[in-house]
Formats: structure tokens, C-alpha cells, sequence
């Protein structure tokens, strides 16, 4: 690959690989952080990424286990150091409340089946693209997505909804 069409690859995919670690990860900051540093990580395989021919599953897959180191070194820092785990949110205009509920309902799944969802519905990806970037089983994956949706389903539900169904 060379500089150029690295250049194009990266214009061209970075707003959507953030977005989608931003999915997974529910934190912003840290989705660009990982995708940018993934980048980094690409540019000195960039040859070897254009032979394999998936260079943004690999991107995605090196920023997710960025992600994962990263949470794992702050939950083992925030533990030595007896501060527990949270960190203060930075202030940013309010989204709308659907989006609140969901990111908070996707906080609330295990990291996998967020994962999961997240490259079945935002990347697009097949159960068996999705079990060969992760290295799980393709009954794995189809079982966290059917966990996942049910799980999603259940915290998403309208109360509303629920009171005109009652009466």
C-alpha cells in the first residue's frame, strides 16, 4: 500500500471506525484515542495489511484490544490506588434522550456482546466475518447476539408503551 492509498484508507475509514468503537466502547474519547493509535500501528504494516485485504478488520480488532488493555490498566491503577473505577465525564452538549437510553443500555451488556452487536449491526458484518475477526465460534457469536438483542429489548422498553397496553 503505498503512502497515498494510505492516506485515501485513512480519510475514508476513520470517522467510521471510531464510530464504531465508540459503540463498543461507550466512551468517545478513548474510541478515537485506540482507532488513531490502531492507525499508527497500520502505517508500519501497511504492506503486509494490503496482501491480507481486510485492513480495516484489523484496525478494528487492534483498537478493540487497545481498548481492552487500556480498561484493564486503569482497573488495576484505580484499584492499587483505592480510587475505584469511575472517572468524572468531560461536559458536552446534551444528547437526546433516545441516545441516552441507548448507550446506557449498551453499557449495561458484557463488552462481548456489545462487541458483537456492534459489528453485526453497525459494521454490517456476518456472523461468520464476526467469528473470524474475534476468534470466537460462530455459535458463539450467535449467541451473543441473540442474548444481546434480548438483553437490549428488555432495558429499552417504553413505559408507555407498557401503560397502553394495561389499560
Amino acid at each position: 500500500m503505498t503512502v497515498e492509498e494510505f492516506e485515501e484508507f485513512y480519510a475514508q475509514a476513520v470517522a467510521r471506525l471510531t464510530g464504531q468503537l465508540y459503540v463498543m466502547t461507550g466512551d468517545l474519547q478513548e474510541a478515537q484515542d485506540v482507532v488513531q493509535e490502531a492507525f499508527v500501528k497500520a502505517w508500519v504494516r501497511r504492506g503486509r495489511l494490503e496482501r491480507e485485504g481486510q485492513p480495516e478488520a484489523w484496525i478494528r480488532t487492534v483498537a478493540w484490544r487497545l481498548a481492552v488493555s487500556r480498561w484493564r490498566f486503569r482497573r488495576r491503577s484505580a484499584d492499587a490506588w483505592g480510587l475505584g473505577s469511575g472517572r468524572s465525564p468531560e461536559h458536552v452538549e446534551p444528547p437526546g434522550p433516545d441516545h441516552v437510553a441507548l448507550v446506557a443500555a449498551l453499557r449495561e451488556l458484557p463488552a462481548q456482546q456489545r462487541r458483537t452487536l456492534t459489528l453485526h449491526y453497525l459494521c454490517d458484518l456476518t456472523v461468520e466475518q464476526i467469528a473470524g475477526e474475534t476468534g470466537l465460534s460462530t455459535s458463539t457469536i450467535k449467541t451473543h447476539l441473540v442474548r444481546g438483542r434480548a438483553a437490549l429489548a428488555h432495558r429499552l422498553q417504553d413505559p408507555r408503551i407498557e401503560e397502553a397496553r394495561d389499560v
